[in-house]
C-alpha cells in the first residue's frame, strides 16, 4: 500500500462522506432482491429499476423460486421498463437456475465460497459482468471487493488518476492496492463515487461549485 495514495483516497472519501453522509447503499429489502437490483440496472435508471422490482413483488415473483418457475414472458413484460428486458429475464432466470440446483435455491450457501472462487462463479455465468458480479460480492456477499463503474472513471478522471480509456481492472486494482480491505468502506466508498458522479459530477455541465471535490479537481 503506497501511504500517500491511502491518505489522498481517504481524504477524498471524508470530503465527499462530509457534504452527503452515508448513503445506506446498496436499498433493498434482502440480498436476493439486491442482486435481481444489480442485474436489471445495467444501462438504466435506478428509477426504472424500482418499477420492475414492485412488478415483481407485485405478481410474487421475487424471489429464486418465483423466477425459476415463472414464464420467461411473463418474467419479460414485468421488466420490459429495464431496457434489453429480454436478455436481462434471461440473466435472472439462468442465475436462478444456478442456485436453485447448485445450492438448493440457497444463496447463503453459495455465499460460503471464497471471494474469488465466488467471483469466478458469477463471472461463468451468462449475461454477469465484472461489475455486476463485483456487486453481489460486496452488497449481498458482503465480501470486501471494490466495485467501480463509469462514476469511478469520470469522477477520478477529472481528479488525475484515470485516463479516459482506462480498464476495470486497473481501476480496481488502483482501490484494492491502496486502501484497507474493509467491507463496510469499500460499500460506502463506492456509493459516494456514484452519489458524487450523479449529483455533482455530471458528463455535461458539471456542477463543479457545489461538488465536495471541487478543490482537488482537475477541470
Amino acid at each position: 500500500m503506497d501511504i500517500g495514495l491511502n491518505r489522498a483516497l481517504m481524504d477524498i472519501y471524508g470530503s465527499m462522506y462530509e457534504k452527503e453522509g452515508s448513503r445506506h447503499w446498496w436499498p433493498a429489502e434482502n440480498d436476493f432482491e439486491m442482486i435481481v437490483g444489480a442485474i436489471l440496472t445495467q444501462f438504466v435508471s435506478w428509477k426504472n429499476v424500482t418499477t420492475a422490482i414492485e412488478n415483481l413483488k407485485r405478481e410474487n415473483l421475487l424471489s429464486i423460486e418465483g423466477i425459476c418457475s415463472a414464464n420467461i414472458e411473463i418474467l419479460e413484460e414485468l421488466i420490459r421498463c429495464t431496457r434489453f428486458y429480454k436478455q436481462k429475464a434471461k440473466k435472472l432466470k439462468v442465475f436462478c437456475l444456478h442456485v436453485e440446483s447448485r445450492y438448493r435455491g440457497s444463496l447463503d450457501k453459495m455465499f460460503e465460497n471464497d471471494l474469488y472462487d465466488l467471483r469466478r462463479e458469477l463471472l461463468s455465468l451468462y449475461g454477469i459482468g465484472k461489475e455486476t458480479a463485483d456487486c453481489i460480492i460486496l452488497y449481498a456477499a458482503r465480501k470486501p471487493i471494490f466495485v467501480v463503474d463509469a462514476y469511478t472513471r469520470r469522477v477520478f478522471g477529472r481528479l488525475g488518476y484515470f485516463k479516459e480509456d482506462e480498464s476495470y481492472d486497473n481501476m480496481q486494482r488502483f482501490f484494492m492496492d491502496n486502501l484497507e480491505h474493509d467491507t463496510e468502506l469499500f460499500n460506502e466508498y463506492h456509493a459516494q463515487i456514484d452519489g458524487v458522479g450523479s449529483k455533482y459530477c455530471l458528463g455535461k455541465s458539471p456542477l463543479c461549485p457545489e461538488c465536495p471535490l471541487s478543490k482537488i479537481c482537475k477541470i
